[in-house]
Order: structure tokens, then sequence, then C-alpha cells
């Protein structure tokens, strides 16, 4: 079974900073096989360009990769598209896709500790 990880989440395991997740997402961490929507990477780089991150999101998701075997989901954009017109809790794209991308996926999980996407998508993780 997999889980998302959103944008907040993958920066806090990049920096080993743990104790910024929550007992609850901790274990998922470990239970689940990791994906992230491709739109965390977007988002990741406009981090870097307002300079909130220093890293280039390739060197961040090559160390999770290669850390816990994260992958980028592959699942089919026009699937998530459709999920997107129901997602209108946000105006916030990259919140709108990822919370998209798991739901396209099966409802897949999402591990969040967004409050925004923890009271609109039911299987947030937190």
């Amino acid at each position: 079974m997999i889980a998302y990880l959103d944008t907040h989440v993958v920066i806090w395991l990049c920096e080993n900073n743990l104790s910024k997740i929550t007992a609850p997402a901790l274990d998922a961490l470990n239970q689940y096989d990791l994906v992230i929507s491709p739109m965390v990477t977007i988002e990741l780089a406009y981090l870097r360009e307002i300079n909130r991150i220093t890293r280039m999101p390739q060197d961040m998701l090559r160390q999770l990769r290669e850390q816990i075997g994260m992958r980028v989901c592959d699942h089919s954009f026009a699937d998530v598209a459709d999920a997107v017109t129901f997602e209108a809790w946000t105006r916030d794209p990259f919140d709108r896709i990822i919370v998209s991308h798991a739901k396209a996926n099966g409802y897949a999980p999402l591990i969040s500790g967004d409050e925004e996407i923890r009271k609109n998508y039911p299987r947030t993780i937190w």
C-alpha cells in the first residue's frame, strides 16, 4: 500500500527534523510505500525560488529515494485533473493537486500536517 507525502513532510525528512512529525505520521512513514505527487517537486522549486529552502528539489528527492525508497507517482494526470475539479475548498494549486493525486489513486492516505487538508481529506494521517 502507498501513502503520499505533503511537501512540508518531504522537507522535514530531508532535514532529519523528525520532531516536527507526529507519532501517527511517523508510524505511517514506516508502514507504507511512500510516494509524492509531481506537484511536490514543483512546490519545492517554488520554495527555493522564494528562498524558503536552499536545496535543489532534485537533490532532496534523490536523498529520499535513496534513504527511504520514496518515488514520484506516475498516476495519470488526466485522472488527477478530473479529481481536482471537486476540490473547491482551497485556491492553493499545490494543495489541490497533491490531495487530488492521492484521491485519484484509490483515496490513498496522505501524510500532512496541513490543517485545511486534514479538514477536507479524510484519509490524511497526522
